[in-house]
């Protein structure tokens, strides 16, 4: 079965407007290209499909606008020639290499991810809330960026249930805090009686020990916390405080 894996930029206090974070650079239209070349197809809702569209269809004399830089050329030449579905009950016909997805959104989905290939790629705001309500996205994955937008709207907001996922790879960027990929996971069993919850808003840094007492709150002993490139809150030594949160929700700002 095909893995759907969700992707997208992420401002620090959850905003997923698409104007919210940074511009892209060379790093991050690096990162994204690649990202997208590993999916078998692309999952879009409407709004998502337009806009992408818009911005990045090879016109019709097959020259890139001049607008576009040289290092924006690889990506949109992935996501131009890229399989993509597109969930809309109200487009009556797609044709930029896409096919519309009606019908019951659950039953669709799964018929995709039952196809043979290396997985799915979704994007957006609207569709993956109810993907993930459904409990179809296998894998989330988060930049996160160095931006405070002050307003919403915020990633998966309205989930019906609580998602618990486990940490799978992290890595940094220049400019953004860094990149986090999760995937959903039953409670990891620490052997000491507690369980270690990787959450979109816990500092992975801050691991629950065994229960002896001495280090069953483990400080964190970097200067870069391994979520979101550096903690916000300083720690108090010898305290159980010493387990931090960094005070931040996961969200998005391009898809």
């Amino acid at each position: 079965m095909r893995p759907l894996r969700y992707s997208i930029n992420v401002t620090l206090d959850g905003c997923c407007h698409h104007e919210a974070g940074l511009p892209p650079d060379e790093e991050s239209m690096r990162y994204w290209t690649a990202g997208m070349a590993r999916a078998d197809a692309l999952l879009f809702g409407r709004v998502t499909y337009e806009m992408m569209e818009s911005a990045w269809r090879q016109p019709a004399t097959g020259t890139w606008p001049d607008w576009m830089g040289e290092w924006e050329i690889p990506f949109a030449e992935t996501i131009d020639r890229a399989k993509k579905y597109v969930v809309s009950s109200t487009l009556s016909g797609v044709d930029w290499n896409a096919e519309l997805v009606r019908g019951d959104l659950g039953q669709a989905v799964q018929r995709l991810k039952q196809e043979p290939g290396e997985g799915l790629w979704a994007g957006g705001v609207t569709l993956p809330l109810a993907l993930a309500d459904l409990g179809l996205i296998d894998e989330y994955e988060f930049l996160v960026q160095p931006v405070l937008a002050g307003h919403g709207p915020t990633l998966l907001a309205g989930l019906r249930e609580r998602i618990q996922l486990q940490l799978v790879d992290r890595r940094d960027a220049h400019r953004a805090l860094g990149g986090q990929r999760d995937e959903r996971r039953r409670p990891v069993d620490t052997g000491g009686g507690e369980r270690l919850e990787v959450r979109l808003d816990a500092c992975t840094s801050a691991r629950v020990g065994g229960g002896d007492g001495e280090g069953a709150r483990e400080q964190c002993r970097q200067d870069r916390c391994p979520q979101l490139g550096r903690c916000a809150r300083s720690h108090r030594s010898g305290s159980s405080a010493s387990s931090r949160r960094c005070p931040a929700r996961s969200c998005s700002r391009w898809w």
